[in-house]
């Protein structure tokens, strides 16, 4: 590759990752309540942005977006950093697993499974990382009560008796259907809009 290719093509690296950060952070406030869900759990798309970004540019770039969208988010957010903390290290966890599958060998299906088992990873992580990180850190830092957000778990469900139990009930799923419905949509998508990231 020459000088000026290699210019050309980290130029359209900066370019498309810049513009899948600024579509990232838009999506984050466009997130909605879904019903069975307690009401501090949000539904958004701001996830897909850094699974296009994976698939054109690498796994590394799809921490990149996950990582700058929700140090820019941080900025108006009301959750004291703990919510973006979350949704980095679960976005960080898809992008990366799907980017890595896809580049070992680019096809429709490598990207179809990599979303997969990004989308999969990122429901398994999500019991851990909630559990002992992210919830412990809104019980400290936010002040909520451990049993006013069970209580709001049992709202929905009254069976429910601990949060670990709450969290592969109802967090686990939403966070793998949140994945997957990413994947779809990428895979619907991501021809047409890597042409304009990748300049072809």
């Amino acid at each position: 590759m020459t000088e000026r290719n290699s210019h050309l093509s980290n130029t359209r690296y900066v370019t498309g990752c810049s513009l899948l950060i600024a579509l990232a952070v838009i999506l984050q406030y466009v997130e909605f309540a879904i019903p069975l869900m307690p009401s501090f759990i949000k539904f958004d798309f701001s996830d897909l942005p850094a699974l296009i970004g994976a698939y054109a540019y690498g796994p590394l770039a799809g921490v990149v977006i996950s990582l700058l969208k929700n140090v820019i988010h941080m900025l108006a957010s009301q959750s004291g950093f703990v919510g973006e903390l979350s949704n980095f290290i679960l976005g960080a966890v898809f992008s990366a697993l799907a980017g890595f599958v896809y580049k070992i060998h680019k096809s429709r299906l490598t990207a179809l499974a990599g979303g997969i088992l990004g989308a999969v990873a990122m429901a398994a992580v999500s019991y851990p990382s909630n559990l002992f990180l992210i919830y412990p850190l809104y019980y400290s830092i936010l002040h909520y009560p451990q049993e006013l957000v069970l209580k709001a778990y049992q709202a929905i469900l009254p069976s429910v008796t601990s949060i670990s139990q709450c969290l592969l009930i109802f967090n686990v799923p939403f966070t793998l259907i949140k994945g997957l419905i990413d994947v779809v949509i990428c895979m619907l998508i991501y021809k047409r809009i890597s042409r304009i990231l990748k300049g072809n």
